[in-house]
């Protein structure tokens, strides 16, 4: 059975988010995953950590102004310079939390600005925080996410992906294979899972539609944990859905797998 990671930003939310890592370990969770950790201080997170015995198993790089919608900043030319202290902000957290990965978000493309010089953008904003990110034994990751949820996320497709690690050409570069975002863009999820897994770092799972837990929508998750297995997958598989209910009622499909 692969290594089932709680989201904490999609997981609990109906408790406040320091409150969340007690919730995951009640339920029977070893991994938590959340989005971003610098609203609070990494010591206090690091002893709910510790107190809870739960392994941090990614977050993301700071992603511009969250509140005002914007989902990243790495293609976008201007934002070089915050992009980069964002790095060595992520870096800081990651050493006292114990961070093995980080993910990248593109960011949405603003519009009258030519891919081109988005993709230029990304790719040296991807070369500088991989290398960095490498002296420090963290690996980076760049997640596809779909544009039906982010419309205009610049990287919304696994091939396309791929062909931007192959340009950054760093031995630190991995996908973060988001199983709904992957549904609702491109399908192929089994065939496509089994093509990249040399690259994919870390998955993540919801249902669609309404990206509520496995088990709820169209998904074959039993099938895909099988084949997962299959193909000796040794990462984590983060849980980021929005449970139909609340989080602890809906976990039934855990136990089905």
């Amino acid at each position: 059975m692969p290594k089932l990671a709680a989201n904490l930003t999609m997981l609990f939310n109906e408790v406040p988010f320091m409150e969340r890592f007690q919730k995951a370990s009640n339920v029977g969770f070893q991994g938590v995953e959340f989005l971003f950790p610098y609203a609070f201080s990494a010591d206090d997170i690091k002893q709910k950590l510790d107190h809870y015995q739960l392994d941090l198993v990614l977050n993301n790089l700071p992603a511009g102004d969250w509140d005002a919608g914007e989902r990243g900043i790495a293609c976008l030319p201007g934002r070089v310079e915050e992009f980069r202290s964002g790095v060595a902000k992520a870096i800081e957290y990651a050493q006292i939390l114990g961070t093995p990965q980080l993910n990248c978000l593109a960011g949405k493309a603003p519009a009258g600005v030519d891919p081109k010089i988005l993709r230029e953008t990304f790719i040296s904003n991807l070369q500088f925080a991989a290398n960095e990110l490498q002296k420090e034994n963290i690996r980076l990751l760049i997640e596809p996410i779909n544009t039906f949820d982010i419309p205009g996320f610049f990287l919304s497709k696994t091939q396309q992906a791929i062909e931007i690690i192959d340009e950054v050409n760093s031995s630190n570069l991995f996908v973060q294979y988001d199983i709904y975002h992957a549904q609702r863009m491109e399908g192929e999820l089994a065939n496509t899972i089994e093509k990249y897994l040399s690259k994919i770092a870390h998955i993540q799972l919801a249902d669609n539609p309404g990206r509520n837990e496995p088990g709820t929508g169209e998904i074959n998750y039993s099938y895909l944990f099988k084949l997962i297995d299959r193909l000796g997958y040794q990462g984590w598989i983060g849980c980021e859905y929005k449970p139909l209910s609340n989080t602890e009622s809906g976990l039934g499909w855990i136990r089905s797998i």
